[in-house]
C-alpha cells in the first residue's frame, strides 16, 4: 500500500477536504501528520488548540484515510525554549544549539524528558482511541543534523551517572580505561569530564563508553514515548523513521521498542552526498542514484523490524543534498517497486504538496506548490494501478546473512587508524559485490539466530561479546569475517591473546601487526590465479594454517579453518565478487552476474529486476520466464517482474 506526509497546518483549511479527496481518488491508504506541530497546538504554555487537528483528523479519516500521528517531540516550540534554555544540545564545541531550525534538544534534560512526556500524554489520551489512528510515529528522525551526541550540561551529569550505574567503582572504570597511561587517573566519577576540547584525542575508551551513552539515551527517550503511546493507544502500531547513512545510535536496539521500523529514503540526495563513490560514479548515476544506495537501507532496516515501512520516499528533487538534480522519468516509481521487492509494507511519500515556504521550499512533493500534480503524482498513481493487478507474496529469508554491528561503526570512528577506514563502506563493499551476483541479503545484528542461512559475512566484528560467539559456534554454513574481526576488547584494549581475541578457539590464527595505506599506496593479494590489489588496511597473521591467498611477501592474506573464512586486509568490492562469486557457486547456489546498473531482489516467487542504466537491458530471467510486469528486454529507470520456478 502506499501512503502520503501531509502538514494540514501549512495549508487553508478550504483546501483540506479536496487534498484529502484526491489522495484516495490517487490510491493512497495512508497519511502521516503531525510531527512538527507543537506550536499549532500548544502555542503557549498549557494552553492547547486542538479543534484544527481535530477537524484535520476527521477530514482526512472520513476520505477514507488511516492516520499515522507523529508526536512533535523533534520540534520544541521558542516558549519552551525560553523557559528551560538547559534543553538544548550542545555541540562538541561546547556551544548551545539554539532554536531557530528543529532537532534543538539534548535527550539528556531532565526537563526536556519531562515536557515530551506530558505533551506526548496529551497526543495520547486525545487521539490514542481515535478511529481513524491507525499508528503512531515517534519524534521524527532521531540524530538528525548531528543530534545524538551533546556536550553541554545535562550531558555531563547523565553521562556521570551512566558511568556509575555500569562501574560501580572508579578503580573499575580506571582499569577499564587504561587511565594510568597519561596520568589520567580519576578519583571520583565525578572527576570524569565529557571527552571533548582536549588538547589531543582523548582516551578512545572514554570516547567509545560516551557514544554507547548517547545512544542509550537516545533508546531510552523513545522508550518513554512509546510507553506513553502503549498506555492510551493499546492496538495502535508504533514506528520511528530512520535515516540513511547514520549510526550514531543503535538502531536494532531502539526498534526492539517499535512494532514497525521505517526509514526516509532519498536515493538521489544520499548519492549525492554520502554515498562512499568516486565522483566520476556519483554523475554517472546523477539521475537515478547507485542502485545499491536504497538497497543497503531496505536490508538494513528489515533486519530492524519484520514489519517496515519507507516513511518517507523521495517524489522528485530534494533540497538539502550539496546538488539537486530532477530524478530521471521513471526513478520515482522503480524505487517504489524496488521497496516493495524487499518487504515493506507501506511506501509513504514526501510530501502531498510542495510547500512555498521557509527551509524545505525547494524540495519536490507530489504535487506542486500551486496545487497541480507534479511528475511524482503520475509515477505513483502507475504503481498504484500496478499493484492492484499483481498481488505481492510474503518475503522469505535470504540465502545470505550480513551481521551489521553498530558498535563497530563507533569504535573504528574513534580510532580508524587509517583515512581510509570506514565501516559503512567496507559493509557496502560486502553487500554490493553480493547484488552484483545477483543475490538478495537479509541484514542481522550481532548475536542474532542465523539457521537457515547458506553464507554469513560479517565485515567487521571487533568487539565479539559471547552471544555473538555462541551464535556463530551454533552456525554450519561458510562464514567471512573481514579485516579487525576481535580485535578489541569491550573496553576497547587489544585482547591478551591478540586479534582476533576468543575467535581463536574456532579459527587458529594471530594478528600480530597492522598497518594502514595512505592513497596510492598499496599491496597485492594473489588469489584465483589473478592479482588484486590491497589497499587501506593489511593485517600480519601467524598461523599454522596454510594460507588461501598471500600478499606479494608471501604472507597469508586469507585463511580458512573448515567452514570459516578470515580476510587479513581491506577488500575491494572487486575482489569481494569473486571471492565470495567462487565460495557460493561452490554451495550451489545460483549466480548471476549483474550488468552494470542492474539489480534483482526476490521476494517469494516473484524475481524483480531494476535497470538503473540510462539504456535499455535485457533481465537476468530464465529463458521462457513469466513475466508478470515489464518485459524480457528492462528499459532504462524501469523494471520487470517475473514468476520463479
Amino acid at each position: 500500500m502506499l501512503g502520503v506526509c501531509y502538514y494540514p497546518e501549512h495549508w487553508p483549511r478550504e483546501h483540506w477536504a479536496e487534498d484529502a479527496r484526491r489522495m484516495r481518488a490517487l490510491g493512497l491508504t495512508y497519511v502521516r501528520i503531525g510531527e512538527f506541530a507543537w506550536s499549532r497546538i500548544e502555542p503557549d504554555p498549557g494552553r492547547f488548540t486542538w479543534e484544527w487537528l481535530d477537524e484535520a483528523i476527521e477530514t482526512l479519516g472520513s476520505a477514507g484515510l488511516k492516520i499515522v500521528l507523529g508526536t512533535p517531540t523533534a520540534t520544541p516550540p521558542k516558549w519552551l525554549v525560553d523557559r528551560h534554555p538547559e534543553v538544548l544540545a550542545y555541540d562538541a564545541l561546547g556551544r548551545p544549539r539554539r532554536f531557530g531550525s528543529r532537532r534543538h534538544y539534548t535527550h539528556s534534560s531532565r526537563v526536556y524528558v519531562q515536557e515530551s512526556r506530558r505533551i506526548v500524554t496529551e497526543y495520547a489520551r486525545r487521539y490514542g482511541q481515535n478511529p481513524h489512528l491507525v499508528g503512531w510515529q515517534t519524534d521524527n528522525e532521531y540524530g538528525c543534523h548531528d543530534t545524538v551526541r551533546s556536550y553541554g550540561p545535562e550531558d555531563l551529569r547523565a553521562f556521570r551517572d551512566w558511568l556509575k550505574a555500569k562501574y560501580q567503582h572508579i578503580d573499575r572504570l580506571n582499569n577499564a580505561w587504561g587511565s594510568v597511561f597519561w596520568s589520567m587517573e580519576y578519583r571520583s566519577f565525578d572527576e570524569v569530564n565529557l571527552p571533548h576540547l582536549t588538547v589531543t584525542e582523548p582516551n578512545p575508551s572514554h570516547v567509545l563508553d560516551f557514544y554507547r551513552f548517547s545512544s542509550d539515551q537516545v533508546v531510552a527517550y523513545n522508550k518513554m514515548q512509546v510507553e506513553v503511546i502503549r498506555q492510551h493507544s493499546p492496538e495502535r502500531f508504533i514506528a520511528h523513521n530512520f535515516m540513511g547513512f547514520y549510526t550514531h545510535f543503535d538502531h536494532f536496539a531502539l526498534a526492539d521498542d517499535l512494532d514497525v521500523a521505517s526509514w526516509d529514503s532519498y536515493p538521489q540526495g544520499f548519492t549525492d552526498r554520502e554515498a562512499p563513490i568516486s565522483d566520476e560514479r556519483k554523475l554517472h548515476y546523477a539521475r537515478a542514484s547507485h542502485p545499491d544506495i536504497a538497497a543497503f537501507h531496505h536490508d538494513l532496516y528489515r533486519g530492524a523490524r519484520a514489519r517496515w515501512w519507507v516513511m518517507e520516499q523521495q517524489p522528485g528533487p530534494v533540497n538539502w543534498a550539496p546538488n539537486n538534480p530532477a530524478p530521471a522519468p521513471g526513478m520515482v516509481r522503480l524505487w517504489t517497486w524496488e521497496a516493495f521487492a524487499h518487504g515493506a509494507e507501506v511506501v509513504s511519500y514526501f510530501r502531498w504538496r510542495q510547500v512555498p515556504f521557509a527551509q524545505e521550499q525547494m524540495h519536490a512533493g507530489l504535487n506542486r506548490p500551486d496545487y497541480q500534480p507534479d511528475l511524482g503524482y503520475f509515477e505513483a498513481k502507475q504503481v498504484v494501478e500496478e499493484l492492484a493487478r499483481l498481488p505481492l507474496p510474503e518475503t522469505t529469508l535470504a540465502p545470505v546473512a550480513l551481521i551489521y554491528d553498530y558498535e563497530a561503526s563507533w569504535l573504528f570512528e574513534v580510532q580508524p587508524h587509517g583515512t581510509g577506514w570506514n565501516y559503512t563502506v567496507l559493509c557496502m563493499h560486502f553487500h554490493t559485490a553480493l547484488r552484483e551476483l545477483g543475490l538478495s541479503v537479509d541484514f542481522v545484528r550481532p548475536g542474532a539466530d542465523l539457521s537457515g542461512y547458506k553464507l554469513v559475512v560479517a565485515p567487521s566484528l571487533p568487539i565479539l561479546r559471547q552471544r555473538t560467539l555462541l551464535a556463530l559456534e551454533k552456525t554450519p554454513c561458510p562464514i567471512v569475517f573481514g579485516p579487525r574481526t576481535g580485535a578489541k576488547t569491550e573496553h576497547f584494549q587489544i585482547p591478551p591473546s591478540l586479534p582476533p581475541g576468543a575467535l581463536q578457539n574456532l579459527l587458529p590464527l594471530k594478528v600480530t601487526r597492522v598497518e594502514s595505506y595512505r592513497p596510492g599506496l598499496a599491496d597485492t593479494v594473489f588469489f584465483g590465479g589473478k592479482k588484486w590489489k590491497a589497499e587501506v588496511w593489511k593485517e600480519w597473521i601467524e598461523s599454522d594454517l596454510q594460507p588461501v591467498a598471500t600478499f606479494s611477501d608471501g604472507k597469508g592474506a586469507i585463511y580458512q579453518h573448515h567452514h570459516l573464512h578470515y580476510l587479513g586486509f581491506w577488500p575491494s568490492r572487486e575482489f569481494l565478487s569473486a571471492y565470495l562469486g567462487q565460495m557460493v557457486r561452490a554451495l550451489g547456489l545460483p549466480v548471476t552476474p549483474m550488468p552494470e546498473g542492474m539489480r534483482v531482489r526476490q521476494r517469494g516467487n516473484l524475481v524483480f529486476a531494476f535497470n538503473y542504466a540510462d539504456h535499455p537491458q535485457e533481465a537476468p530471467a530464465p529463458r521462457g520466464a513469466d513475466f508478470v510486469l515489464g518485459s524480457p528486454t528492462v528499459a532504462a529507470y524501469n523494471l520487470s517482474i517475473w514468476k520463479q520456478g
